[in-house]
């Protein structure tokens, strides 16, 4: 079958790869889109040691269930499936304590087993023991269900802003991560969405996901929040831009109480903030983080892809074969893209 194989950085082949073979505890998936993510475009230019390479790439994949191990119970041919990919051991602390996206021991799609960004894939037995593997709607078109693990991972920094009807929701970065915060901010009831973004390109396309858009290069964000909200403040803003000095300045446009979220990562060796403490004491602010997404977390993504207000058809910007793999990076490279979906050829 053809695959998207990582070796190393600068070195991922579209070629021929071996049919997955289907254990008794296992589930064989006939993939049909595999979304790419800002992962796989760092992987390709600076590598991912956490890649046991030679690999088959992608975890932003649905598939419909070629056949069903002998041992698994539950499922059944023919369903359309997602995952939460980061695999989960399922015994650790984090994991007893339902935080699966914080085990000791994850092993993701596309890391440690093959991913989706082939014609079939196979979700091992510890995926299905732990409840990682979520069923679709069949409504649901395919590049639209590729969605459902980024958007899983807005969901889990919407929660932990306690995202509540009618908060003020800042986004710092309007990349797709950006605009997929917004959207589940907008599904968990916010009632007012505010896209910050430096880049003309991508603020352009944030129009349909926000109710104001600013460029902080070029406008004072900071005081058209306070404008937007009588002088309070945000009682959300979300950081998606992985660069320092948003994170810093977040805490200025939130109200008292109100919560900070650090989505974005920052590059090993450039991740210390400089913030006023004085702000987070005497304001009550939550500062928090979000890594990842749990299964409970992807199952909220699918209902609301399948609910049909959140704007999939505008966020699934680019279809592309698998061997598009290399215009795909491009895209998201330039900026042009939201979120570029790989199907089979």
């Amino acid at each position: 079958m053809n695959g998207v194989v990582y070796y190393a950085p600068g070195d991922i082949r579209v070629e021929e790869v071996a049919m997955p073979e289907c254990g008794a505890d296992e589930i064989l998936v006939k993939v049909d889109a595999c979304a790419v993510c800002g992962t796989d475009l760092k992987s390709m230019l600076v590598g991912n040691p956490r890649i046991k390479a030679p690999k088959v790439m992608g975890h932003e994949f649905t598939g419909l269930i070629e056949s069903v191990g002998a041992d698994v119970t539950g499922f059944e041919e023919g369903e359309r499936v997602v995952m939460a990919t980061s695999v989960s051991c399922g015994e650790c602390f984090y994991c007893k304590k339902g935080h699966n996206n914080l085990c000791a021991e994850l092993a993701p799609m596309g890391f440690t087993y093959e991913g989706g960004m082939a014609d079939y894939t196979v979700i091992p037995a510890r995926a299905i023991r732990n409840g990682h593997v979520i069923k679709v709607p069949s409504h649901v078109k395919a590049e639209h269900a590729a969605l459902a693990e980024p958007l899983s991972c807005a969901v889990n920094s919407c929660e932990n802003c306690n995202i509540q009807t009618g908060d003020t929701v800042v986004v710092i970065g309007a990349g797709p991560m950006g605009i997929l915060n917004a959207c589940a901010a907008r599904e968990l009831g916010a009632g007012k969405i505010i896209m910050a973004e430096i880049n003309p390109a991508r603020l352009s396309q944030c129009g349909p996901f926000a109710d104001l858009l600013v460029n902080p290069a070029e406008q004072d964000l900071e005081q058209i929040v306070k404008n937007e909200t009588n002088g309070v403040g945000a009682d959300v803003v979300i950081v998606a831009a992985p660069a320092a000095p948003p994170q810093e300045q977040a805490l200025s446009m939130v109200r008292k109480q109100g919560t900070v979220c650090l989505f974005a990562s920052l590059p090993v060796g450039k991740s210390m903030l400089n913030i006023d403490s004085r702000i987070i004491h005497y304001g009550e602010i939550k500062l928090v983080g979000s890594s990842d997404s749990t299964p409970a977390h992807v199952r909220k993504a699918v209902e609301m892809i399948a609910g049909g207000t959140l704007r999939a058809d505008l966020l699934a910007s680019h279809i592309l074969p698998f061997s598009g793999i290399f215009d795909a990076y491009e895209l998201m490279k330039s900026g042009e893209s939201l979120r570029v979906v790989l199907v089979p050829e």
